[in-house]
């Protein structure tokens, strides 16, 4: 099979449509839709956000060093599309979307309540690299919904069906395919995890139906 080279560009997919909320107080707070964003470090924790000058967040955030990144759904896919095309100049879109603005717990910037995850960030550095500029941050806080914790402690995300963004378009996330590791782990501790996920998944089906 041969290759096609195409000229350079943004090919890395998919990738995380995320929605950006902003705003020190009610009457500035917006939401944005970026997908070019990602983990940069572990220790200290720190992300980014890369935003075209001309959208109605880049000032706002850039003016009070805030903003809070909200994972997204397939419940809130909608949701993140029309955050992503329309602009807060034009409408208030908490209202206008019914999704309920919440305080954060450091950053002035109000969380997505319906959103599963809330990442409260604080820029630490504009870095200006053409069509867009990066926002790198720091993380502070990071807020999830309890219902999708299990109960043995753990979070779980897929529960909240999150979805991803890939050349223009919204997918769901449906199957694991492995855990971390797993391609070097053991025949015995392999066959062990396996039945304990099928012996989880079980459990919680179970559970639904009770």
């Amino acid at each position: 099979m041969s290759k096609i080279q195409w000229k350079p560009g943004t090919m890395i997919y998919p990738l995380p449509a995320v929605m950006v909320s902003c705003g020190s107080e009610p009457s500035l707070y917006n939401i944005l839709t970026v997908a070019w964003t990602g983990t940069v470090c572990t220790a200290p924790p720190m992300t980014y956000i890369s935003i075209r000058k001309e959208r109605h967040s880049y000032n706002i955030i850039k003016e009070t060093g805030e903003f809070v990144i909200n994972l997204t759904t397939e419940k809130l896919a909608f949701a993140a599309d029309f955050c992503g095309v329309r602009s807060g100049r034009d409408i208030e879109k908490f209202t206008h979307l019914g999704l309920t603005p919440h305080p954060a717990s450091v950053v002035k910037a109000p969380l997505i309540k319906e959103s599963p995850v809330n990442i409260e960030c604080r820029v630490t550095q504009i870095i200006e690299l053409g069509s867009h500029d990066m926002f790198l941050a720091e993380v502070l806080a990071v807020n999830v919904d309890e219902q999708y914790i299990d109960e043995s402690g753990k979070f779980r995300l897929e529960s909240a069906k999150p979805i991803c963004y890939s050349h223009g378009s919204y997918y769901r996330l449906t199957k694991e395919l492995g855990t971390f590791g797993y391609s070097v782990m053991k025949p015995k501790t392999r066959k062990k995890r396996e039945e304990a996920v099928k012996t989880e998944k079980k459990n919680r089906k179970e559970k639904k139906i009770k």
